[in-house]
């Protein structure tokens, strides 16, 4: 037995014993995405009614928290969830109480750990089984991970072998000497699906197409129209594409598996596919495992605009839920509550615009349709009291709907409330037109 198998054996317990550590009124670090712990939260939420006041915080979810299932058996918040960026089951146990949203910007959050967050009396994270070397590796979710551990009083790591391996630039991995318990468990790693994209999906993916040349840099976000770039990518002509993502997704993978990425025009990190954490199918964990094409780097590096605008023709991809006639998007609420976050989607905003030939493109439908069958316009007047902006105007770059795309860079007042009208609803252009005029915004020559 070497000396980190002997270590090994000191430190590992079962998730129960792990979370014996745990005391009222602490505050603890969950793993980002799918690194989030999955026995670790079930032996801590057995705990519930020993304990109050739990702090937890935790970027996206992809399970349902088994804390805040206890909260209900409870009848108390015992856990109180605190949230760098919602996910579906975020939303869902935000409307029960006792989850609540942190904002930041993605690329800020290691600072924010060394800097700003006073406390971290645990951490919990999945990892990989360790190595002969005695490192556990983060899989792709390595963005925060090691800020999160060396700010930690306590680590607690929970050794998946299902977790791909993913080999990194730096912070990858955590060594065993750094790590105070080691649980077990063989769970399922949590997979994303991403819904097909629909017609209006297909017809924006189509005028964003029309604007990424050869040899560009690509950042796509996370949903269906994003998705539908991909897959026109993977069908044209276009080659010798890198990636340079905060986001890996299966789209990605099947540009590489159709020779559509070579990373080789890459000013930084040549021939790497770089990403800061990846979620999605079982087939893309089995393809980021070991895969010396791609790379993980922390997201403070990942989603730096300084990092991002070095690479030539770099395009940015991002969905958005409104915009308003001076151009400032909301991306992450609807109705004054918080669906998601500000995550990187501005940081890939800032640094596309400032690549060479680099365009940022923010995507939404023209219109969306409520529970009560009644149709909204996503061009809005202006970004409702309670909603978020989460890039300012001044940042925007394209904004693209299926009725057509404009270039808000370089125009006034009027000419962005001429532009955004041009690619509205039809249904809703006059009235639109009415509240520029109303705010000022209009020139009367345009009618």
């Amino acid at each position: 037995m070497n000396a980190y198998a002997k270590e090994y054996a000191q430190k590992h317990v079962s998730a129960e014993q792990a979370v014996k550590v745990v005391k009222s009124g602490d505050w603890l670090d969950y793993g980002l995405a799918i690194a989030m712990p999955n026995a670790l939260d079930q032996a801590l939420a057995a705990r519930a009614s020993e304990l109050e006041d739990v702090m937890i915080r935790n970027v996206l979810s992809m399970h349902p928290p088994a804390v805040m299932a206890a909260n209900q058996k409870e009848n108390r918040a015992v856990f109180t969830y605190n949230s760098w960026y919602y996910g579906g089951h975020d939303r869902t146990s935000a409307k029960g109480g006792s989850t609540y949203h942190i904002p930041m910007r993605f690329s800020d959050l290691p600072m924010l750990y060394q800097n700003d967050i006073e406390n971290i009396d645990v951490a919990l994270l999945i990892v990989t089984p360790m190595d002969k070397f005695g490192y556990f590796n983060f899989g792709p979710s390595a963005a925060s991970a090691m800020a999160v551990c060396r700010k930690a009083k306590t680590v607690i790591v929970e050794v998946n072998p299902n977790l791909p391996r993913s080999l990194g630039k730096y912070d990858e991995c955590i060594h065993i000497s750094e790590v105070d318990f080691i649980v077990e468990d063989d769970a399922p790693i949590p997979t994303m699906v991403t819904k097909p994209p629909n017609e209006t999906d297909r017809k924006i993916a189509e005028l964003i197409m029309e604007e990424i040349p050869q040899q560009a840099c690509l950042q796509l976000g996370i949903g269906s129209m994003p998705n539908a770039v991909g897959m026109l990518l993977a069908e044209s002509d276009l080659k010798d594409l890198g990636i340079h993502t905060e986001m890996y997704v299966d789209s990605m993978m099947e540009l590489t598996n159709r020779g559509k990425i070579s990373g080789r025009c890459k000013k930084t990190d040549p021939g790497k596919q770089v990403y800061a954490f990846a979620a999605g199918s079982t087939e893309l964990y089995e393809f980021i495992d070991d895969n010396p094409q791609l790379m993980t780097a922390p997201v403070d590096y990942v989603n730096d605009p300084f990092i991002i605008a070095q690479n030539d023709r770099f395009i940015s991809i991002n969905n958005a839920v409104e915009v308003d006639l001076l151009g400032q998007v909301n991306a992450e609420s609807m109705t004054g509550r918080q669906i998601s976050g500000t995550g990187g989607q501005l940081d890939f905003v800032l640094g596309a615009s400032h690549a060479r030939e680099g365009k940022s493109f923010i995507c939404l439908s023209s219109t969306f349709t409520d529970k009560a069958g009644q149709v909204h316009s996503r061009i809005v007047p202006a970004i409702q009291t309670g909603s978020i902006v989460t890039d300012p105007r001044t940042a925007v770059h394209w904004v693209v709907t299926e009725f057509g795309k404009v270039n808000l860079r370089g125009k006034s007042t009027w000419e962005r409330a001429e532009a955004l009208i041009s690619i509205s609803h039809p249904d809703f252009r006059d009235a639109l037109t009415r509240d520029a005029e109303n705010y000022g915004i209009w020139l009367k020559k345009n009618r």
